[in-house]
């Protein structure tokens, strides 16, 4: 018994250590971080959206009208790079998470945006560095494989420098105010909400600005005013830097994933207790993982306990456990957050699959109709997304100022709505706005119809382009729920250490379904007949696009059911917070309690026993 107290007291001591160290965290935190160092954090994202849209909104046109590339080319060029720049955020997000820290992936990947700006900007400039003009269009040379190159090389930095932006940024802010349910539930305002917000503003303004420069001034400006941008921004952030509260980051997720699962293998012919308290633990052990709380046993996905079941060979084996053999209950729920979470990420894709093309069919749309505002200025096509995005700033103050409000009234939330409940909004507004679309396509032939113009592609049907603006809206509305909802979910139920991989899960997820939809266009194009083609190449007035339009909202509608399934299903990450957990500590020094997992103790007869939290 005298050894059991001496061991008791050693963990007191280790307990009463850990804790004096995370006081010291929280108060160094309090120095660190804050409001004052958003303008920095924002500046960076703002202006890598900026450069984004600027340098890829038109960049179809830089590319057939500039380089001389054919179109199919120019096309799969630009979606097989905008995959890949939406699939590097992953690989950023694991080195971030496993040994670089975010704030050095973000400095690397600004970097390496800016050189690859910097590198097209220079091409687009010097004569030498893509082909001669060719107005005709008619027997243009090609950029040679050298100004391709340039290219290639361009995309390739600026892909590689937005896979350490994307999923850091907006999870390295969050690292500078508390994020706690309690300090989340006293803030007026949501983080996310105005993290989307400084987004839209950013399309907003490149749609207008840079696309006006590139197509009025020339490309020399429209592509070096993203590139000065990116540059300023760098500069902001590093200005920043002494301000900043850098989370250090706890080695590499999926080998603790790996962990857990090898360790469960291992035993899974152990027989987990009734009782999960007699399941492993170790505070100190998770101290680098989990600064702002430790997460709770849940009772799903029991098999993976068996990881956490302390056997007779753990307790002997030596005092620092094989993690390939036993893992804490923290760690264990750490695998379970992520499995919960997949079915919900996953429900994403489809959504992304069915609006991925839309936006390329809608602009085909708008070119047939009429776009005069006056006698002498049209709307270009590609300009009407701005109705969305304004859509999109518009709902998202009213959101925050006026429907988080009232619903706060009758739920009791002070987000108004899960973000659960948020994204099916969203969901639902999708399939809405699929609906709408097919009924203006209708509308569209109908009056092509009554004009004979069904037979010419090049004709201007006399019908407002104004008829698009609802679908716009709509898509605008999705992105206020969905799409922040969406982002917030994957943020807050990830695990502490795994948040920078959650926020590439976002990207990863618009990338597949970008994929997806592609996949889904092309096989309606192959098999919707030759005569009667749902998807034709050319005349788009003798297509079904509103047949399209009816079978991917089917497609969202049995997607929605699926959602509703799981998000009904889904179990809530229970997380014991920091300051949850200094309570129940001197809560147990009051009481003179004993800490509650012990692994190196044992009873009179030599057998493992995990001591709880009993009053001794």
């Amino acid at each position: 018994m005298e050894c059991l107290g001496g061991e008791s007291m050693a963990n007191v001591e280790k307990q009463e250590k850990i804790e004096d160290e995370r006081k010291i965290m929280k108060n160094k935190k309090k120095k660190l971080g804050g409001i004052k160092t958003m303008p920095f954090i924002f500046a960076t994202e703002i202006c890598d959206k900026f450069a984004t849209t600027g340098f890829h909104a038109n960049m179809i046109t830089y590319l057939t009208q500039e380089l001389n590339m054919p179109l199919v080319k120019a096309s799969n060029t630009l979606t097989n790079f905008g995959g890949t720049a939406s699939f590097t955020p992953l690989f950023g997000a694991l080195m971030a998470d496993s040994f670089a820290g975010r704030y050095w992936i973000i400095v690397a990947g600004s970097i390496l945006y800016e050189l690859g700006l910097i590198n097209i900007t220079i091409s687009a400039i010097r004569p030498t560095l893509h082909p001669p003009p060719c107005p005709t269009k008619k027997n243009c040379k090609e950029a040679s494989a050298s100004q391709l190159w340039i290219l290639y090389l361009s995309l390739i930095l600026t892909s590689l420098g937005t896979g350490g932006i994307r999923p850091c940024v907006v999870t390295f802010a969050a690292d500078q105010i508390d994020m706690t349910k309690s300090s989340v539930a006293a803030r007026s305002w949501n983080f996310f909400n105005w993290y989307y917000f400084s987004m839209g503003m950013a399309t907003l303004t490149a749609l207008t600005f840079v696309v006006y420069i590139q197509e009025n001034v020339g490309w020399g400006w429209g592509l070096g005013v993203p590139t000065i941008a990116m540059a300023l921004s760098i500069l902001a952030f590093l200005v920043g830097s002494p301000l900043y509260n850098r989370v250090k980051p706890g080695g590499s997720p999926f080998v603790r994933l790996a962990q857990v699962i090898v360790a469960a293998v291992k035993k899974r012919k152990e027989v987990v207790p009734a009782d999960p308290a007699l399941l492993y633990e170790n505070k100190e052990l998770d101290a680098a993982i989990s600064l702002n709380g430790r997460l709770l046993h849940t009772n799903q996905f029991k098999w993976f306990d068996k990881a956490a079941v302390v056997t007779y060979s753990d307790a002997i084996d030596s005092k620092l456990p094989n993690l390939w053999r036993l893992a804490t209950v923290h760690r264990v729920e750490e695998l379970k957050s992520i499995v919960r979470m997949f079915p919900i990420w996953a429900a994403g894709i489809l959504l992304i699959a069915s609006s991925s093309h839309q936006h390329s069919f809608t602009i085909q749309q708008a070119r047939t109709m009429d776009r005069h505002l006056s006698h002498s200025f049209q709307i270009p096509p590609a300009t009407m997304s701005i109705f969305g995005t304004i859509t999109m700033l518009i709902g998202l103050v009213l959101y925050e100022r006026l429907f988080v409000p009232f619903a706060r009234r009758f739920t009791g939330n002070p987000s108004g709505i899960t973000y659960l409940q948020r994204m099916g909004v969203g969901f639902v507004v999708n399939i809405l706005a699929t609906l709408v679309a097919s009924f203006v396509e209708i509308k569209r032939k109908a009056v092509a119809a009554n004009h004979n113009l069904l037979d010419d592609p090049q004709a201007i049907i006399p019908i407002s382009v104004f008829w698009l603006v609802p679908q716009f809206c709509l898509h605008g509305v999705v992105e206020v729920f969905m799409s922040v909802g969406h982002l917030e979910f994957l943020y807050d139920q990830s695990p502490e250490s795994m948040r920078s991989t959650a926020a590439a899960l976002y990207w990863v997820a618009i990338s597949m379904g970008n994929y997806a939809g592609t996949l889904i266009v092309s096989l309606v194009h192959q098999y919707s007949g030759k005569n009667s083609n749902w998807l034709p190449d050319w005349n788009l007035n003798r297509g079904k696009l509103e047949y399209y339009y009816w079978l991917v909202s089917g497609i969202q509608v049995i997607n929605l059911i699926y959602y509703v399934i799981c998000s009904w299903l889904y179990t809530y990450k229970p997380l014991e917070e920091a300051s949850e957990i200094c309570k129940e500590k001197a809560e147990e020094l009051a009481g003179d309690k004993i800490p509650s997992m012990i692994l190196d103790s044992r009873n009179g007869h030599g057998e493992v026993e995990l001591a709880r939290n009993e009053t001794a």
